[in-house]
Formats: C-alpha cells, structure tokens, sequence
C-alpha cells in the first residue's frame, strides 16, 4: 500500500479537511491495567463479556444487537444498559493510540460507532458539542440528545441553540457520560435506524455540516447489514469520494459495500495510518 495515501489521509484529518469514522478496532490494544483483559469492542467480545464469558447459541453470537435482545427478553432493557455502564463507565482503561493521535489534532468533527468515552476523554480540555443516539422514547419525534461541555461540566442544548464553532463528536450508538443512553438491541436499532432513515436521528446542523465532506473510515468493518446502513444514513451527502477505509484485508462483501458507496478501500490498518502521521512533514494536502 502506498505511503503517500496514508500521510495524505493523516494530513487531511490532522487539518479538518477529513472526518475520522470510528469503528471497533478504534480500540485495538485497550486493556484493562489491573488485569490485561482487553476492552470489549467487537461484537463476538461484547457478547461474550456480557454473558459473563461463555458463548452463547451461533445465531445470538453473529451480532451484539441479537445477544443484547436475547438478554433483554429475559431479564429487561435495564439488565443490557447495566452491562454497557460498567463495562464502558465504571471500568479503567488504558488508551488507545488512535486516541491519543486525536486528542493531539482535535478534528472539527468525528463519528465514533464505539459506546466507550475514549473519544470524550480526548476532548476534555476542549469545549465541544456532544450528539448521541437514543431509542424507543416517547414525547419527542427524535432520535437523539445534545450536550454541549464547556470544559467543566455537560449540558443539554436544543439543536437550535448549539454553538456551531464548536468541534461535534457524534456517537451515534451513545455512551455511559453525561447520562447513559446507548442503542444496543434489535428493538432499538429498529427504531433508531427508521428514523435515521427518514432524518430524525441527525440534528438539523449536522445535516447541513455534512454535504460535501469525506471520510475515513478507522477500525470498521462492513460485513454486517447494521453497521452498513447506519454508515450509508450517516454519510449521505458526502463528497466524491466519498471517503477512504483502512481495511488490512477486505471481504468480496466489503468491496461490493465501498464501490457503491464511492469509498476507496486503502489496505492498511490503523497502526499504519499513525505510522505515516508521526514521518508526514505537514504539507501534504489532504486527497482531492
């Protein structure tokens, strides 16, 4: 894979010319310090950490959004948002190197599929607004909440009154801070992704950010429909290309997915990416 792609590709997010898309392996060698364990991040390990280690059947085992609905017939919602906080809020974690690399360069906007706070612990010093999903909620025709941090504490805003100087870290499945919110089982991506569909789960101002952007995506895989469709919603409006994945070794699938969806799949993983961040002179222009 070329070099030159790749320090174009970490120019072009280092300069806000490109928006960083999160996806599990985001959070690749994130280990509990006390013990070693990794962080839970992918599907089959997020299934396995919530059934307290054992495998559940092969069907339930395919995605956590199958699992999380299994669990939350038998013991509730609340027993699946109860793992997602103490897994993702009440648990120390080392850092990521991705993370690290963001929290030095600040990206006026980024999209991050993980339910952790990583992203949000990289923005702690920098005032920014907060955009995460929500499901199954009565009393309102949207799909998400709003905080804005003024480097002390969150607070809701409408989307109305959101200061649109601010960087946005948009974390569309949620996380455990300020409040837990988190779209985890089948019943809530069913309502969540219909109305990211007919464009209520994305605030008015985001609609209007995204026209024309490109994106790289980091530590996603596109194998599963869920993640796919959430992608395309989010996405709509994007440049052409419409952005980049690094992909080591991409699916027949995954090729089919990108080609239609006008990103160029860039065979190299996020180790490689940084790798060309930290050897870039800083002049390089971001990809036309």
């Amino acid at each position: 894979m070329s070099q030159e792609i790749l320090e174009q590709l970490a120019a072009g997010l280092a300069c806000g010319e490109l928006v960083p898309y999160l996806g599990p392996g985001a959070l690749a060698d994130v280990v509990d310090p006390a013990t070693g364990e990794p962080i839970p991040a992918d599907s089959e390990h997020m299934i396995l950490a919530m059934n307290n280690g054992r495998p559940m059947s092969a069907r339930l085992m395919w995605e956590f959004s199958r699992a999380a609905m299994n669990v939350e017939l038998k013991r509730g919602r609340g027993a699946v948002n109860r793992f997602l906080v103490r897994t993702y809020g009440e648990r120390t974690w080392t850092r990521a190197p991705l993370h690290d690399w963001l929290a030095g360069i600040h990206p006026p906007y980024v999209i991050d599929i993980n339910r952790d706070t990583q992203l949000q612990d990289s923005y702690r010093a920098t005032p920014h607004t907060l955009v995460r999903g929500i499901a199954r909620i009565g009393g309102t025709p949207y799909r998400f909440l709003i905080h804005e941090w003024d480097g002390d504490t969150y607070r809701e805003v409408p989307q109305e009154g959101v200061d649109r100087r601010l960087p946005v870290l948009f974390k569309p499945l949620g996380s455990p801070v300020p409040d837990p919110t988190f779209i985890a089982s089948d019943a809530d991506f069913v309502d969540y992704i219909t109305e990211l569909m007919g464009g209520f789960a994305i605030p008015s101002f985001l609609k209007d950010y995204r026209i024309g952007r490109q994106y790289v995506l980091l530590g996603l895989r596109l194998t599963r429909d869920t993640e796919r469709m959430i992608l395309s919603n989010l996405i709509y409006a994007a440049g052409r290309p419409a952005g980049w994945a690094l992909i080591a070794e991409p699916t027949a699938k995954e090729r089919r997915f990108c080609a239609r969806q006008g990103i160029e799949i860039v065979e190299a993983g996020i180790p490689a990416l940084l790798a060309a961040a930290a050897t870039r002179d800083g002049q390089i222009e971001a990809p036309a």
